[in-house]
């Protein structure tokens, strides 16, 4: 259904929608907006009118327009948060780091969705969770964590907390990422999905069951062991790291040693 404007200042008002849609996650970076024709008709104005708009919001960083007059969300939003956490994973605590940060904000998202969640939340959320479980039974690893990280994002969008959804939209990369490689950890401890897959069952009836203190135990005893699965593979990988440099280190030393028998037992 189409969307009409009737403010003061038409241009502005225009402008102040589309910024909202922005602000509230509903508007993504790298989102294309329908062609200038289509989009004056779907807001009710005037294509004069909405050229001013988007000249506005291309001003104040909003949204760019390319060679073709086509306009998008601004891909710069959320890289003053993302692109230094992106650096800080490549650092060996990078990553445990961030996942003592998700221990934080994803119970208390959780939280917020069980009690503020609207039945169109609910309904994404659960999508995604029958995504998980579908994958889980084909054992398929991609789709899986694909659908992990949807879910995710499903419930920090149901907190309707706004700071959650954009810093956490601004580190989807990060989260995607993260996701693929806690579940490998998983299930190299485990052996199996249906650990990590039950984790999320105890999320998503809680967050249905509208229980917000359940919700919150869940997602951190969740993240928790994550964490804690991921930390002892870190240190499994450090604990290797140094036996090969010891037997690197043991070569050397075994050959400087027969040189120097070699130079005592000469005549």
């Amino acid at each position: 259904m189409a969307t009409s404007i009737r403010p003061s200042k038409l241009a502005d008002s225009v402008a102040d929608h589309i910024q909202r849609l922005i602000t509230e996650g509903a508007l993504r970076p790298g989102d294309r907006l329908l062609a200038e024709r289509e989009l004056s008709e779907h807001l009710g104005v005037s294509r004069p009118s909405l050229r001013e708009a988007l000249t506005k919001l291309v001003g104040i960083g909003l949204l760019n327009v390319d060679s073709n007059g086509a306009a998008f969300v601004s891909e710069v939003i959320g890289e003053s948060v993302r692109d230094p956490l992106l650096l800080l994973l490549k650092s060996p605590d990078g990553l445990l780091n961030y996942l003592e940060f998700r221990s934080i904000t994803e119970g208390a998202a959780s939280a917020l969705a069980a009690a503020r969640a609207s039945d169109l939340d609910r309904e994404a959320i659960k999508k995604h969770f029958d995504r998980m479980g579908a994958a889980q039974r084909r054992d398929d690893a991609e789709a899986h964590a694909a659908a992990d990280a949807d879910f995710h994002m499903a419930i920090y969008e149901a907190s309707h907390n706004l700071v959650f959804v954009h810093i956490m939209r601004s580190l989807e990369e990060v989260q995607r990422s993260d996701v693929s490689f806690n579940r490998k950890a998983i299930y190299d401890a485990y052996g199996k999905d249906t650990v990590l897959f039950e984790h999320h069952r105890t999320i998503y009836d809680a967050i249905m069951a509208r229980d917000p203190e359940r919700a919150r135990d869940a997602a951190q005893l969740h993240v928790n062991k994550l964490l804690e699965t991921v930390r002892d593979a870190a240190e499994a990988e450090k604990r290797l790291q140094v036996s090969l440099r010891r037997l690197q280190k043991s070569d050397l030393v075994a050959s400087t040693r027969k040189k120097t028998l070699r130079r005592k037992t000469r005549p």
